[in-house]
């Protein structure tokens, strides 16, 4: 059972962007940060993605002292891990960190490795050994259920992108969160394991990398549209949509107006902005 002051489910964006980060004037709304989301389920915290965003989501957390988390990772594509060296409470002992990945066993990859990889010379100087937090790292298969806290449950499930890619479904205090992100529709054709992530989901996010006009020309670069994540929520009975991992050319005007033809088609719908936090 969980205790009723312990049923906060906040989801909060660090980073919302794409591929790389767009800091600048013309970026300044809705941020210029690659993905990372975090959400608090009760005394459980998830950090969804490690793109430059979780700089400043590590240095929120060090100001708050001790902490634990669970860090849930898409893929490892830069724009996903990018923030990882610069994540401070990895620096620091007491800290602890559960680190997960869906995509890499398949591979004949691990995720330990992979992000070892990253902090080694000739690409960066300081090496992940430095990290002194306590760190586990599960190399899971897309399609696992995790417990990861008292009355936690997350789902998973494979997505298409090249390299392969992990959805997400968080059920907690009887609502749920779904993170579908880098991922590519079929056009004409309803992704199962997308549906299944975020049947009567209370929030989706997704991968609002393209419109429809602009997706016929970026075929097998592995991302969706805004309309198509308007069609899956409305045929999967989901609640709110967050549009996420906005195209990087994609200026604070341009998702203006891409959140008035959102809201024209589903007014309960959002373009995902860093800062914003949305109660469950």
């Amino acid at each position: 059972m969980v205790a009723a002051d312990d049923k906060r489910f906040d989801v909060r964006f660090w980073g919302v962007r794409g591929t790389v980060p767009v800091p600048g004037p013309s970026t300044v709304r809705y941020g210029g940060n690659t993905a990372c989301i975090e959400v608090t389920c009760g005394a459980t915290k998830l950090i969804f993605d490690m793109g430059t965003g979780l700089r400043a989501l590590g240095s929120h957390l060090v100001a708050q002292g001790t902490c634990q988390a669970h860090i849930l990772l898409t893929h490892t594509h830069l724009d996903h891990i990018a923030g990882f060296p610069f994540f401070k409470p990895a620096y620091t002992p007491h800290n602890r960190f559960d680190l997960w990945s869906g995509h890499l066993r398949a591979q004949g990859l691990d995720l330990q490795s992979t992000l070892a990889g990253l902090m080694r010379q000739p690409l960066f100087p300081v090496p992940i050994g430095l990290m002194h937090a306590a760190a586990t790292f599960h190399d899971m298969h897309a399609g696992d259920v995790l417990s990861l806290g008292p009355g936690v449950t997350v789902c998973t499930a494979p997505l298409n992108h090249p390299g392969g890619a992990t959805g997400y479904r968080v059920e907690y205090a009887g609502k749920v969160f779904a993170l579908i992100t880098d991922t590519e529709h079929e056009t004409g054709k309803s992704d199962r394991n997308v549906l299944r992530l975020i049947e009567a989901a209370d929030l989706v996010v997704y991968d609002a990398t393209y419109t429809d006009e602009e997706f016929k020309g970026f075929i097998g670069w592995g991302h969706s549209t805004w309309q198509e994540g308007v069609r899956l929520c409305r045929a999967a009975g989901a609640r709110q949509l967050v549009l996420f991992h906005h195209e990087p050319e994609r200026s604070d005007d341009a998702l203006d107006a891409i959140a008035r033809r959102l809201h024209a088609e589903l007014p309960s719908g959002l373009v995902g902005a860093e800062g914003l936090v949305l109660h469950l």
